[in-house]
């Protein structure tokens, strides 16, 4: 591809041997049919099944077909940095690799930037019916909690499926971010923005890649990375374990003065427990940023590329500061 591709299409890929044939039948005639130049950019994030194998037999057949190769698991979000730092077109797509988001959207989200000059077009989900019962209703609380927290400018039911234009992706790659999360930062941006509905669908083929450990670890470094609330309701924690304490003492004494018996075990027992739960709270709350501190002052980067086919040499190359 000599030309600056006109459209990048960003996909994380781990472990998808089973998907990524149907991933492939169903984008390319979408992108085809767009009759602009593209490329489809995607960054194998360190699979450990025939992922690799299936992406260079696919390379061979899809000329528009990149492949970028991470040395090792870097996770979702750093995938798809690799892959916005890599990326050469005026547009930048991201999408993930299972067919849940709509790959037919593209087109729609293309037009709408173009004509209305938009730097930015959030896929959302107008239809989760798809989901489980469970993944809605956490994934509505931790929207909820998200706008309230770090702002009502975060779409609901957005994720990363989302056209980004080049102003977009050049101010998202300068930020010094470590643990990125692009839901968030995106809107953040202040950047004109629109949106696309779209109905969710089933996973095509193989196992979600998002178990339970990660959406929690996404929450945390959503709450910790753009805000310091958590902090602040740990204080509030502490202020009302003092207050629930005096009255405690209080009660205790006015027993006292009463003549009743107080009995003393259990009391204080709860005591120690509800304290030592609360101290255990906070500190796990401050160690959540104390963490991110130590990350940054590390200077690791996030993930390192292992090769990149639309580069002759292969060679490493250190991500994001």
């Amino acid at each position: 591809m000599s030309c600056v591709p006109r459209l990048s299409v960003v996909v994380p890929v781990f472990n998808e041997e089973d998907v990524l044939p149907l991933f492939a039948d169903r984008i390319r005639p979408v992108l085809d049919d767009l009759a602009v130049p593209y490329e489809v950019l995607a960054v194998d994030d360190g699979s450990r099944d025939a992922t690799p194998a299936v992406l260079e037999l696919m390379r061979r057949r899809w000329p528009q077909l990149r492949v970028v190769r991470l040395r090792r698991n870097s996770g979702h979000q750093n995938a798809l940095t690799a892959g916005l730092h890599r990326a050469r077109g005026q547009y930048v797509v991201s999408i993930d690799v299972d067919l849940q988001d709509p790959p037919e959207v593209i087109g729609e989200m293309l037009r709408l930037a173009e004509t209305d000059g938009l730097d930015v077009v959030h896929g959302v989900r107008a239809d989760r019916s798809s989901d489980s019962a469970f993944k809605r209703g956490t994934a509505g609380l931790y929207y909820r909690l998200v706008r309230r927290v770090v702002g009502a400018e975060v779409p609901p039911n957005a994720g990363d499926f989302r056209l980004l234009s080049r102003t977009a992706v050049d101010a998202l790659t300068g930020l010094p971010e470590h643990r990125p999360v692009y839901r968030l930062l995106v809107p953040w941006l202040g950047l004109p923005s629109g949106e696309v509905t779209y109905t969710r669908e089933r996973r095509a083929a193989g196992r979600s890649k998002y178990p339970l450990g990660k959406m929690i670890r996404l929450a945390l470094d959503s709450f910790t990375g753009f805000s310091a609330a958590p902090l602040r309701v740990a204080t509030w924690l502490g202020c009302a374990g003092i207050v629930l304490c005096m009255m405690l003492a209080a009660a205790g004494l006015a027993a006292h003065l009463w003549g009743t018996v107080v009995p003393g075990w259990t009391s204080i027992l709860v005591a120690i427990v509800f304290l030592g739960a609360l101290q255990l709270l906070c500190l796990g709350l401050l160690g959540e940023y104390v963490a991110r501190i130590f990350t940054t002052l590390q200077g690791r980067p996030d993930y390192v590329v292992a090769a990149d086919s639309a580069v002759q040499e292969t060679r490493d190359y250190a991500g994001v500061r």
